[in-house]
């Protein structure tokens, strides 16, 4: 079954953006993210096919809501309470 990332041949979603964006990161916190991303994978909490699978898992309307780098913070999150790094809702506030 398909999920929300998997669009290859859907109609409906318009032009693909094509321009060249030469900036890695738009913002401070998105190479953050990427930082906190390598520590983590580094350290063994999860591995890239989990991590796929998170930022994959999200609900459809939160997945086609959220930027790239907040897919990303999304799926850490997920992952962390997933293996019980840190409690369900402690990132909430």
């Amino acid at each position: 079954m398909a999920r929300i990332n998997d669009v290859g041949g859907t109609q409906g979603f318009g032009a693909i953006d094509t321009s060249d964006d030469t900036e890695p990161f738009h913002a401070d916190w998105e190479a953050r993210v990427v930082g906190l991303f390598n520590a983590l994978r580094a350290q063994g909490v999860f591995n890239t096919n989990e991590f796929r699978d998170a930022i994959e898992s999200m609900p459809p309307a939160e997945y086609l809501a959220a930027s790239y780098y907040e897919r990303w913070f999304t799926a850490i999150c997920a992952l962390l309470e997933r293996k019980g790094v840190i409690e369900p809702g402690e990132l909430d506030d």
